[in-house]
Parts: structure tokens; sequence; C-alpha cells
């Protein structure tokens, strides 16, 4: 089995191009945030490349730039390439799905955390309730 699940944020914005025969693909880096501390107390990143290809890179592309959020899954690709003779090696991800997890017209500085709960509610307890008004407008 060969599948990569990936949250983070975009370090540059996202580089779409067309194959020779007309098939899109976009290419954009994620720095995603590591579990744990090293021995200076930071938490370090890694910075994997994504490759999307045809309808997924074309909305890649149009809503996905530098610093915003986002899940990719896809598999783990290596691919060799030679230059001047020596042959390099490249890992990247090849995605099949990407969520765009910062709201629609937010920076990721404005965006609220992924488990943050609303401002006056972070202090409730999980068994407390809170009413939903059904008629109100909901982001999904």
């Amino acid at each position: 089995m060969n599948k990569v699940i990936l949250i983070g944020n975009l370090v540059r914005d996202v580089e779409l191009s067309t194959t020779p025969s007309g098939v899109s693909v976009a290419k954009f880096t994620l720095a995603v945030n590591r579990n744990f501390q090293n021995s200076a107390g930071e938490r370090e990143a890694d910075y994997p490349n994504i490759i999307a290809w045809r309808d997924l890179a074309d909305r890649c592309a149009q809503y996905l730039s530098k610093g915003k959020k986002a899940a990719v899954v896809g598999m783990l690709q290596t691919r060799s390439y030679e230059v001047e003779g020596q042959k390099r090696y490249v890992t990247e991800v090849v995605a099949s799905e990407v969520e765009f997890l910062t709201p629609k017209g937010e920076s990721q500085q404005e965006a609220p955390r992924g488990n943050a709960a609303p401002q006056g509610q972070r202090n409730r307890r999980r068994d407390e309730l809170v009413p939903i008004d059904d008629d109100s407008d909901l982001l999904f």
C-alpha cells in the first residue's frame, strides 16, 4: 500500500503548467510540522513537493496560494533523471485529493486553528452542548 496524508501550509504559490498534450499539472510545496520538538525545544518541519494533475491541478492553482493551509492525500513517487551525466533522484507526492483548509477570503494568519473553539466557547466542558441555529448559514 502506498498512501500519504499531509496537512500543511504552502511555502510559495502553485506553479501551473501544461504538458505538450495539453494536460494540466500543478506543483507546490507544503510545510508540514513534525509532531515532536528537537533538542533545542523547537518544532521542525518537512517540505514535501506535491504534484497534482488535470482538473485537480486547475483547482489547486485557482484556490491555493502561499501561506494557505491544505490537506493532501496521495501516493509517494520516486523518479530519476540525468543532469550532465549525473543521475538525480526526486521523491514527491502525487495528489489524488486536496482539501483547501484556509477559509475563503482569509489569509492563514487570520484563519482559526483547526481545533480551536470559538471565542466564547473555549472554557466550556466537553459535555456541555451548545444549541445550533439550523437557519444560520453553514460553512459547508
